[in-house]
């Protein structure tokens, strides 16, 4: 990217912050966003290779939006964040958070077969379809240190393990009819969440 183009980007990251500032201050000290605002600067930080100022800005995200389930393509961006600053085991959380959102994402961006399971898709973001909107590919030369490492860690035990055991209890959510038995399954997926967060 040129400086003028770089520049730019951090102009657009600017009028985003401000547009979150105005909402904050239209709302009486908080946050509601309604237009999806704070989903917008990861993808601009990484565009300019800004990984600092990217980790900054998902540490005021955690903090003035706590209780955000997030969506698949954030949480992807925050794992390349976290891989790009050095913080490696919460890289391996927040992928494994991703693949939780969305079992198609982690094989897009490795251009692998996607491989559709038998599962309940709980939200609109596991679907399928969310990918088209999915701009990351391991061809991308400044993510090939993050493809290497994550083709690497979804091979390790840990992050097998996990993977199998959330396709299974997806499976079974979907399968097991209302009630105590679903609700069971329903709380053990949340509580596999909760060890990951």
């Amino acid at each position: 990217m040129t400086e003028k183009q770089i520049e730019r980007v951090k102009n657009k990251i600017s009028k985003i912050k401000k547009g979150l500032a105005a909402d904050k201050k239209h709302w009486g000290g908080y946050y509601h966003d309604g237009r999806g605002l704070r989903y917008l600067p990861p993808e601009l930080y990484i565009k300019i290779q800004d990984y600092s100022g990217c980790l900054r800005y998902f540490n005021w995200f955690n903090k003035n939006f706590p209780e955000d389930s997030c969506y698949p393509i954030f949480l992807f961006e925050w794992a390349i964040t976290l891989f790009k600053t050095k913080r490696i085991k919460l890289a391996e959380n927040k992928i494994k958070h991703t693949f939780y959102s969305n079992t198609y994402l982690l094989d897009k961006f490795l251009d692998k077969e996607l491989l559709h399971f038998d599962k309940s898709e709980d939200s609109n973001w596991e679907y399928e379809q969310l990918i088209e909107h999915f701009k990351y590919s391991k061809d991308q030369e400044e993510l090939n240190d993050f493809t290497e490492w994550l083709q690497l860690f979804m091979k390790n035990e840990n992050f097998l393990e996990f993977a199998n055991e959330i396709i299974e209890l997806k499976d079974k959510i979907k399968n097991e009819p209302i009630g105590e038995i679903h609700s069971d399954l329903v709380k053990k997926q949340y509580r596999l969440l909760e060890q990951i967060s």
